[in-house]
C-alpha cells in the first residue's frame, strides 16, 4: 500500500506534471530514413504521417506517432496495384512509377488519402488509420502532385500541379469523380518562372487559403513557397516560407504539409535529398507571421534542436526493425518489390523461417519477384540475414544487396561445383568465395555519412569475413529511392529452389 500509494503522489505531483509539460527534445533530421513525400495530419492526440513507397508493395504507408517525434508504421493503404501486367515484372516494370505523392485529410470520422501512379489516381478511406482501408475511386486521370482541401462546409477539393500552375476540381458529393468531368478545373494561380513548382499541400485556415508549394529557382535550392487568399478560386498572394539546407549543400528542405497540433502549436513536416539514403524528413516548428506560416526558428532556419511542449517521451522509431519471422504475418516494415507472388512465399512452410521460392526464369534481379526490403537508416546501421541455402537449384541467385537502380552486395550462386558467393558492384563481381556450408550469414554494414556500404559474411554466426571492395550508395530518378535492404531469391537455369531465411537483424551502429 505504502509503494501505491508513493507511485500515484509522483503521478499527481507537480514534478510528473512538469516533466510531461517540458515536452520531448527534437533533433534533425527526425527520421534518418527514406520516407519522401510526407503528409501529416492531427487527430485529437493522434498523428498519422503519409509517404511514397514508388514500386513497392504494400504500399502508401501510414505511421502513427503520439509525440511527431516517435513514429511506427501501422497500415498501408494498399496491399498491391494493379494496373497493368508490369506491376508484376511481367512483360515490364514500374521502377520510378508506382505510387507518389499522397494527400491525407480527415472529416467527419472518416480518413482520406488521394495519390496518382502517373497513370490514374486513387481515393481510399476509412474510419480506422490502423486497420484497413478501402478503394472509393480509381480516377481514368492522372493528377500530379495533388492535395485534398476540405472547406469549411465540408466540401471536397482537389488542388493539383501541371505546367507550374495550380489547378482546383471540386469532387461530387459522393467522390467517385468531378464535378467539371475529366477537366484540367480551374487555373488559381499562374507561376511565372519557368522553373520546378509542384508538391502543393492546400488547407482552409482561419478562413483563408493556404496553398504551399515547392520552388527550384534556377541555380538555387528547394525552396517552400506558401500562397493565400480569402477566395479558393484567388487571387492569391506569395511568399517564401522556408529556404535552408540545414548544412547539407545544394539540397533544401521543401515539400510537406503544415498542421495544429494538439498543444495548439503549428508543425511542419518537409523532406530534403540525401543522397544514397534517400528523401528523409525534417519536423520544423512553424510559427504564424502576419498572417503567415513561417517554417522554423526565428531566423526562418530549419533547426537541428528545438523542444516539442506537453507531450511525453514515450516510444521509438520502428519503421526499421529486425524480425525473427515467427509471426503468422510479414512484419509492417517489411515491403516487396513491385507486387508479390503469393504462391512462392510464405511463412508457414517452415516455422520461424521465411521460405522464398523461386518462379519464372529471369536474368537478373530487376525481373525477380518477392525481393523483400527494407529502409536502411542513418547515420549508419547494419543489417544482417542468416539464411540456409540447401534447396538451391543449379542457376539460383540468392543475397542480400543494398537495392536501388544501381545495386551491390552480396550473391550466393548454385554452381555445378557448389556454392559460390559474390560480392557485385553495379553487376560487376570484385570477389568470391567458394562456400562449403549450407548456412550463411550476410552482413551490410551502411555508412551514410559516406554514403558507403561494406558487405561480410559468416558461416557461424560469430566470425565474419569481409568480402569485396566499399560499394559506393547513389539515388537516382530510375528508382526514386534510397538504397533499401534487399532479401532476394531467384532462378536463372530451372524454377522451383527455395532458400529459408531465417532471421534479419537490424542496429544502429
Amino acid at each position: 500500500m505504502v509503494l501505491l500509494y508513493l507511485l500515484l503522489l509522483f503521478l499527481c505531483s507537480p514534478f510528473s506534471a512538469a516533466a510531461e509539460e517540458k515536452g520531448v527534445s527534437m533533433t534533425n533530421p527526425l527520421l534518418y530514413s527514406d520516407v519522401p513525400d510526407p503528409d501529416v495530419i492531427c487527430v485529437g492526440k493522434d498523428y498519422y504521417m503519409i509517404s511514397t513507397s514508388m514500386h513497392m508493395s504494400p504500399g502508401a504507408p501510414i505511421m502513427h506517432s503520439r509525440n511527431m517525434k516517435h513514429w511506427q508504421t501501422v497500415s498501408y493503404v494498399f496491399d498491391t496495384l494493379n494496373e497493368s501486367p508490369a506491376n508484376d515484372l511481367e512483360g515490364g516494370n514500374i521502377y520510378g512509377k508506382g505510387q507518389w505523392a499522397a494527400s491525407l485529410r480527415y472529416s467527419k470520422g472518416v480518413y482520406y488519402v488521394f495519390f496518382g501512379t502517373g497513370r490514374h489516381s486513387y481515393v481510399y478511406t476509412t474510419a480506422d488509420p490502423k486497420g484497413k482501408w478501402t478503394l472509393k475511386t480509381k480516377l481514368k486521370r492522372y493528377y500530379h502532385d495533388a492535395s485534398l482541401l476540405v472547406d469549411s462546409d465540408e466540401k471536397i477539393y482537389l488542388v493539383h500541379c501541371m505546367g507550374g500552375a495550380l489547378y482546383v476540381k471540386q469532387f461530387t458529393d459522393d467522390m467517385h469523380g468531378f464535378t467539371d468531368g475529366d477537366g484540367n478545373g480551374t487555373k488559381i494561380i499562374s507561376i511565372k518562372e519557368r522553373t520546378l513548382h509542384e508538391g502543393v499541400h492546400a488547407y482552409k485556415i482561419d478562413g483563408k487559403y493556404y496553398m504551399t508549394t515547392i520552388w527550384w529557382p534556377a541555380g538555387g535550392i528547394r525552396t517552400e513557397l506558401c500562397f493565400r487568399s480569402d477566395n479558393l478560386i484567388g487571387p492569391y498572394e506569395r511568399k517564401t516560407i522556408l529556404c535552408d539546407d540545414l548544412g547539407f549543400p545544394h539540397h533544401g528542405v521543401a515539400q510537406g504539409g503544415i498542421w495544429q497540433a494538439a498543444n495548439k502549436q503549428w508543425y511542419a513536416m518537409l523532406f530534403q535529398d540525401h543522397e544514397g539514403v534517400g528523401r528523409i524528413p525534417y519536423l520544423l516548428p512553424c510559427r504564424w507571421v502576419d498572417g503567415w506560416p513561417m517554417l522554423g526558428d526565428e531566423n526562418g532556419k530549419a533547426p537541428t534542436h528545438f523542444v516539442i511542449p506537453g507531450v511525453k517521451e514515450k516510444g521509438g522509431a520502428t519503421i526499421v526493425c529486425s524480425d525473427d519471422f515467427s509471426d503468422s504475418k510479414l512484419n509492417l516494415a517489411w515491403q516487396w518489390n513491385h507486387n508479390p507472388d503469393d504462391a512462392l512465399w510464405g511463412l508457414t512452410e517452415r516455422k520461424g523461417f521465411l521460405r522464398l521460392r523461386t518462379g519464372k526464369v529471369v536474368s537478373n534481379v530487376f525481373e525477380a519477384r518477392n525481393t523483400l526490403t527494407q529502409r536502411t537508416m542513418g547515420p549508419q546501421c547494419e543489417g544482417t540475414v542468416r539464411m540456409d541455402i540447401s534447396r538451391m537449384l543449379l542457376g539460383d541467385h540468392a543475397g542480400l544487396l543494398a537495392f536501388c537502380s544501381q545495386p551491390g552486395g552480396l550473391t550466393i550462386v548454385k554452381t555445378e561445383d557448389g556454392y559460390l558467393l559474390q560480392m557485385s558492384d553495379r553487376g560487376e563481381v570484385r570477389a568470391q568465395e567458394p562456400l562449403s556450408a549450407t548456412e550463411v550469414w550476410l552482413r551490410m554494414s551502411c555508412d551514410f555519412t559516406t554514403d558507403t556500404a561494406t558487405f561480410y559474411y559468416s558461416t557461424d554466426g560469430k566470425e565474419f569475413l569481409p568480402l569485396g571492395t566499399p560499394f559506393h550508395m547513389i539515388f537516382s530518378m530510375d528508382h526514386f529511392t534510397g538504397n533499401k535492404f534487399a532479401i532476394f531469391n531467384y532462378a536463372t537455369q530451372h524454377s522451383g529452389g527455395y532458400v529459408d531465411v531465417d532471421s534479419f537483424e537490424f542496429n544502429l551502429k
